[in-house]
């Protein structure tokens, strides 16, 4: 079923009749944008990261866990507790032109009308498609990747076999989905594996074994899903989906399982939980597929950096940031940057979430009402923005580019 739902078209700042520009023309311009969500408030807040007295609000139906799409033209404000997904077109896109980006910036401007749906969580974007995963419905929610950067999109149903907390997305001819065996006598169905269906959304291949499946992320030709056995890797080939399994290694803790990720973007590889008090570098091309890093302390939130590649971030409950070289998996450098924040209690209490802006990690700091500017190189604050509330999830769209 596709359906029509609304929308925008994005509006860049410029000249309203064309010029021939030359050089003196031109500027190189940075500029990173934040969106940043309240734990209590409905709504999320916007501002740029060189002028944050400048504000701009749009209002949600409760509260937001936020991602970047459309190759950072859009942000995806998802509210699973509120049965509805907003869409925010961020005002600044690149242009590739070789040997450098053109940017374009325009103000922030919600994409109207939301999208709703049955407990959304899980989002994906892969091969050009943003899935958005409806957990109590039984099926995701696909849109275009390109519709949303013009301020518009459809939507496309898959169904899934099962209602349940997995993911349904484009693979090929096909579509990639997890699979749950049918609800227990609580209604909950356990999500026991992956397959692919065909494009009238039926099943055309047998269901590879992945119990408890919980976590997934692409890096270069890899998917990555978080496995009670182990971590199962995806590669798209002529013969459809290849799989291998990366088996936890006995030094491991026993009863634990990643169920977490975030892919590189430069290089394959990927950094993952484990437990409650693990990180782990992944390299699903050559062993040793899984090098364990412990933490001194419980995990709060972790981020890898898209600039200083090598480098990732993962902040613990004692209120300390911890830099990971992901070539080593060691950490390498660590710095007391917030306040303790226990992970004793409900999941989704207020707790600082990690974004990087350059080389700046950026870290909300809910009880404080502040975002923390931290130097990436040495883990020192270099500034603090008032935000008010309960700063919660963020997330930074930007960059670098020539703007005429």
């Amino acid at each position: 079923m596709i359906k029509r739902i609304g929308g925008a078209s994005l509006l860049a700042l410029g000249l309203s009749t064309p010029v021939l520009a030359d050089h003196h023309d031109e500027q190189d311009v940075t500029l990173y944008r934040v969106f940043v969500g309240d734990h209590q408030a409905a709504q999320v807040t916007a501002f740029d990261l060189n002028a944050p007295d400048k504000r701009w609000t749009f209002d949600t139906k409760g509260q937001v866990k936020l991602y970047p799409v459309a190759n950072n033209t859009a942000v995806a404000a998802v509210q699973s507790f509120d049965d509805q997904v907003n869409f925010i077109q961020t005002g600044i896109s690149f242009h590739d032109h070789g040997g450098h980006s053109d940017i374009e910036v325009s103000e922030p401007k919600a994409i109207e009308p939301p999208l709703e749906g049955a407990q959304p969580f899980h989002l994906l974007e892969h091969a050009g498609m943003v899935s958005i995963n409806m957990d109590q419905g039984g099926y995701s929610v696909l849109l275009d990747s390109h519709e949303l950067s013009e301020g518009e999109f459809e939507m496309r149903q898959v169904e899934q076999n099962q209602a349940h907390h997995g993911f349904v997305i484009p693979w090929g001819d096909d579509w990639f989905v997890s699979v749950a065996d049918a609800p227990d006598e609580t209604g909950k169905a356990h999500r026991i594996g992956v397959r692919t269906l065909n494009a009238e959304g039926e099943p055309n291949s047998e269901m590879v074994k992945c119990t408890n499946l919980h976590g997934e992320s692409f890096s270069g030709s890899y998917l990555a899903l978080g496995c009670k056995e182990g971590v199962l890797t995806v590669k798209e080939s002529n013969n459809g989906p290849e799989y291998k399994m990366l088996s936890y290694p006995d030094s491991f803790p026993e009863g634990e399982m990643t169920g977490q990720f975030i892919g590189a973007q430069s290089y394959q590889a990927f950094l993952g939980s484990y437990g409650k008090k693990g990180m782990v570098v992944i390299d699903p091309a050559d062993a040793p597929h899984l090098q364990l890093i412990e933490l001194p302390f419980r995990r709060v939130d972790f981020a890898l950096d898209p600039v200083k590649i090598q480098n990732g971030y993962v902040l613990t409950e004692d209120g300390k940031l911890h830099k990971i070289d992901m070539m080593d998996a060691d950490i390498v450098q660590s710095a007391k940057v917030t306040q303790p924040y226990s992970l004793e209690g409900h999941w989704n209490d207020p707790r600082p979430r990690l974004a990087m802006a350059g080389d700046e990690i950026l870290l909300t700091d809910p009880k404080a009402g502040v975002i923390r500017r931290i130097n990436s190189a040495d883990l020192t604050e270099v500034g603090t923005i008032e935000v008010g509330g309960m700063p919660y999830n963020m997330t930074v769209v930007g960059g670098s580019g020539v703007s005429h």
